[in-house]
């Protein structure tokens, strides 16, 4: 095989890494299907467009993170991550299938951890593939089981929420200050791009403040409070937006989440293992639900 190159990112190259990450997760996910869970899906045109603009935002923002690898001029693999104040965040990471075992994820992994060299914690999630996993943990992370909940949602089991309203970008100080009290770093600029993209309901007050990030099904995508109960309502609020008798799955939970489990399991969801949430410099955050990239 041709000795790859690996190398800066650039825009040019966003379409045919989008639709690298989108063959390989869907590749790895088929892999790992469970009988009982959804049927995989391929990202679909609409998720590889945010896909897009989130890395073209990482080009902007972390140039030094944003790398592929080429095999005879074209795009075989890549990875981005981002710094955010004392994190680094690894946002994507693929190579095609035919490339893998060649040394190529080793360089780029390498590539990107250089661009979070004076951080003092890390974070990212991962599938269950194993190739993947073992390198993660030999870059020294920390490797924590991810639990996922899916299930159609008891309508008769949704309480009450209080003090729940409808976030806006007005919100993004709140946002930040609760990001910083739960995974020890703000998402800063990501906010925007969680904003264009989802749903956001907020509460702010003297018995717990936090937010949600909800999907068009439904599911929250990402939740972060300053306490556990706040927390819970605010997974409520985005469960009860989903349409009677639909599937929803909500991912990421983590064991340090249990408040969420409660939850899934009091809408009658079914609770699956599925990946790691891959940590170096610090325990999982909680109580949070983390976004699958922006973390």
């Amino acid at each position: 095989m041709t000795v790859p190159v690996v190398r800066p990112m650039r825009e040019e190259d966003l379409e045919a890494f989008a639709e690298i990450t989108a063959t390989s997760y869907h590749e790895v996910d088929t892999r790992t299907h469970q009988r009982a869970w959804p049927d995989p899906v391929r990202r679909p045109a609409a998720r590889n467009g945010h896909w897009i603009r989130r890395t073209q935002q990482a080009l902007v923002t972390d140039p030094g993170g944003c790398w592929v690898a080429e095999v005879d001029g074209e795009v075989v693999g890549g990875a981005v991550s981002r710094v955010r104040e004392l994190m680094w965040i690894l946002a994507s990471f693929a190579v095609r299938p035919e490339h893998q075992g060649h040394g190529i994820g080793s360089e780029l992994m390498a590539a990107a951890l250089h661009h979070g060299r004076g951080c003092l914690r890390g974070m990212f999630a991962a599938s269950a593939d194993p190739g993947a996993v073992r390198r993660y943990r030999l870059a020294g992370f920390d490797l924590h089981p991810q639990m996922m909940l899916t299930g159609v949602v008891d309508r008769s089991a949704i309480p009450v929420v209080d003090r729940v309203r409808e976030g806006t970008a007005g919100d993004v100080d709140l946002m930040n200050s609760v990001d910083r009290r739960t995974r020890g770093a703000a998402h800063l600029g990501d906010h925007d791009l969680l904003l264009a993209q989802f749903r956001l309901v907020v509460t702010d007050h003297s018995t717990g403040s936090g937010y949600a990030y909800v999907d068009d099904d439904g599911a929250p995508v990402l939740v972060a409070a300053t306490n556990r109960r706040t927390a819970s309502g605010l997974m409520w609020e985005a469960l009860a937006s989903s349409e009677p008798g639909a599937q929803v799955a909500v991912h990421h939970v983590t064991a340090a989440n249990a408040w969420a489990l409660d939850v899934g399991l009091a809408a009658r969801m079914a609770i699956y293992t599925n990946g790691y949430l891959c940590l170096r410099g610090m325990k999982p955050p909680a109580p949070y639900l983390h976004h699958g990239s922006l973390l």
